[in-house]
């Protein structure tokens, strides 16, 4: 989990795509939930998370569902 938000932080797309799980759901402080690696990378080229997750899960080693806290 460290190492995710750390690529995060960095913006290192290439480093954080092989830690999320292809079904990865994002749910943002607005609660608005983004679904899929794919799409969850998109959005965050443009945006940087407030800090870690409130909630998360992992599935097979891969961050499987991010809950951001409510904003």
């Amino acid at each position: 989990m460290l190492e995710a938000i750390a690529a995060i932080e960095d913006r290192d797309w290439a480093r954080l795509k092989p830690l999320l799980h292809p079904y990865l759901h994002w749910t943002g402080p607005d609660g608005e939930t983004v679904r899929g690696r794919a799409q969850v990378l998109r959005q965050l080229d443009g945006w940087l998370p407030p800090g870690p997750p409130a909630r998360h899960e992992l599935r097979d080693g891969q961050l499987y569902r991010w809950v951001q806290q409510p904003g």
